[in-house]
């Protein structure tokens, strides 16, 4: 078999990892073509002032455990486990997450603390009617009041819409099972079985950063003879007799292949096919993809906050999330004395923001973490910007009728696999995208029939549970 994978992300470069070790047997040509310099999408690392630092947060978790085999067959002994610390900036204070009783309640103060719990059970006594969206989701497991202070502002950043307009499937996948009294529970408990992912205390974080994950996974790719195209952007997927047969590259060459895996975006995807139905092809062009701007800045201080990364929650800034890669593995920042913080901002492409130059941004920025009181302005030595297009899939409200006639019509087309964050349309972590890049494998070289698309739909781990220990790997009790 020849097979073309467009994507060198998390999920292409798992799904070409385990199709390479079966070059010569069954396959005969591998072919990964990637539109940037660099693998890992995303979950990249790049060098900054003489640090490595990540494209925002990137934890690894999972409790799958081909997933864990995986990404400890590829890491080695290179990574470290982190203790995980995360906090909420609400109001000029941080509250611990997970929630912890005297936090809560020495933060929002008694008065507060007493009117979310009233509201909490208010909402149990009369519970929203209206669960398909996120703001009826999420007020019927922590009330409305709690809602509006830590789930609303930061959603809203986000998404670019109002919560009452964004489906509660984003709830449904990230929170899932969580609740107030869940979260409670935890940490009056204090236990590791079965404890939420969000809750989860510690994860894994390879030592070079989330990006050598997919730098170690391509150079084995190349060892075993695949070949890895950089700066090699596909135009489109070439469909004949209902078989997805080669790529279009922009270059203007087009090659032949038995199986092509797909996580370039969707929308690009199905634009760019022939003989798309009209219908199929105005849904795909209604979905949605939502940008970040990430500002980097390097200042002149090692303790600035204990803190991976903050969920910033007031409405008077514009950055939704500020990460502080001092706060990861030693290996990150060697002997510089200096840290380096990243500032996220969400906007569309018509926003006047994304259209802005860098050094209004910069200093948009600096003016803004001196205002919020984690750095003073004087201390930011330097700054950079990276722009990246179409990072999170929106799941306004509506998107799931839109996704099913595209879906359908893609399930239709033999042998085309779409996989990743982007190709599936679905806001994967990393584990979901590795998860679907070895089941595409499975499929193509086992004549598995895995359904792609519901992973991350309702994708559960119920036996031979695993964690990453630093030691390897360790059971778990099944869920």
């Amino acid at each position: 078999m020849k097979i073309a994978v467009i994507g060198a992300g998390p999920a292409g470069l798992t799904a070409a990892y385990q199709v390479s070790k079966r070059l010569g047997e069954k396959v005969s040509l591998l072919d990964v073509y990637e539109a940037s310099s660099v693998p890992g999408g995303m979950s990249r690392s790049v060098k900054l002032w003489d640090q490595t630092v990540d494209l925002g947060p990137h934890r690894f978790f999972s409790k799958d455990k081909k997933i864990n085999e995986l990404w400890l067959e590829v890491v080695g002994k290179d990574y470290s486990i982190v203790n995980r610390k995360t906090r909420i900036f609400y109001n000029k204070k941080f509250f611990d997450y997970p929630i912890k009783a005297y936090n809560a309640l020495k933060g929002l103060g008694i008065r507060e603390a007493v009117l979310c719990m009233l509201s909490y059970l208010k909402q149990k006594v009369r519970p929203e009617k209206d669960t398909s969206t996120f703001e009826g989701w999420v007020t019927n497991r922590f009330g409305k009041r709690l809602y509006s202070i830590f789930f609303k502002t930061y959603s809203e950043k986000l998404w670019g819409i109002k919560c009452s307009q964004l489906d509660s499937d984003f709830a449904s996948q990230r929170i899932k099972k969580l609740s107030l009294s869940e979260a409670i529970k935890n940490a009056l408990l204090h236990t590791r079985r079965n404890k939420h992912a969000t809750l989860v205390e510690q994860f894994a974080y390879p030592t070079s950063g989330t990006g050598s994950v997919y730098w170690k996974m391509m150079k084995k790719i190349e060892e075993r003879g695949g070949n890895i195209h950089l700066e090699e952007p596909v135009n489109r997927v070439v469909v004949y007799d209902g078989k997805a047969s080669s790529v279009f590259l922009e270059s203007g060459k087009q090659i032949e292949y038995d199986h092509i895996i797909s996580s370039m975006p969707i929308t690009h995807l199905v634009e760019r096919l022939d003989n798309i139905p009209e219908g199929v092809k105005k849904e795909a062009k209604s979905l949605k993809f939502r940008n970040t701007i990430l500002v980097y800045l390097l200042v002149s201080r090692p303790d600035l906050f204990p803190d991976q990364w903050l969920y910033i929650h007031d409405p008077d800034v514009r950055t939704g999330r500020i990460t502080n890669f001092r706060n990861w593995v030693p290996e990150l920042y060697g002997n510089s004395q200096n840290s380096i913080l990243c500032m996220e901002y969400w906007c569309d492409f018509e926003n006047e923001l994304w259209r802005s130059p860098d050094e209004e941004i910069h200093q948009a920025a600096i003016h803004e973490i001196n205002r919020i009181g984690l750095a003073d302005r004087k201390e930011v030595l330097d700054a950079s910007v990276f722009r990246i297009p179409r990072c999170y899939p929106v799941y306004f409200k509506g998107y799931q009728d839109k996704i099913k006639h595209v879906r359908d019509h893609l399930k239709t087309i033999r042998n085309l696999h779409v996989i990743g964050r982007y190709g599936a349309y679905k806001y994967n972590n990393q584990d979901h995208s590795i998860l679907m890049g070895l089941r595409a494998a499975e499929n193509i070289l086992e004549d598995q029939q895995h359904d792609l698309w519901q992973i991350n739909t309702d994708y559960e781990v119920y036996q031979e549970a695993t964690t990453i220990t630093k030691t390897g790997l360790s059971g778990l009790k099944s869920n």
